[in-house]
């Protein structure tokens, strides 16, 4: 799993009908110091996250997992929002 934060919504008027009614989020990966790691990416949303929100994603075949019996042709899936986190910064 990755944390990440959800910075946007993604409109598509057409996709794989497998993708139909779930929704895209644009997302940027974090550390854990809540830095912005890496390029921003589209992730399927399968537990209702929102703009702002920190969440954990998952990437691979596992990312269509939730969807299953279905499916969802993804590889990035956002499974969890973030309520809070916290570091021990004293050991590094």
């Amino acid at each position: 799993m990755q944390l990440a934060k959800v910075i946007g919504n993604v409109v598509a008027t057409r996709k794989d009908e497998k993708l139909i009614g779930h929704k895209l989020l644009l997302i940027q990966p974090i550390t854990p110091n809540r830095v912005a790691s890496g390029q921003s990416l589209v992730a399927v949303d399968s537990v209702g996250a929102g703009v702002g929100e920190e969440v954990f994603v998952v990437r691979g075949r596992e990312a269509s997992f939730p969807f299953l019996p279905i499916e969802v042709p993804t590889d990035l899936n956002i499974v969890g929002i973030v309520d809070h986190w916290s570091t021990d910064n004293a050991n590094r």
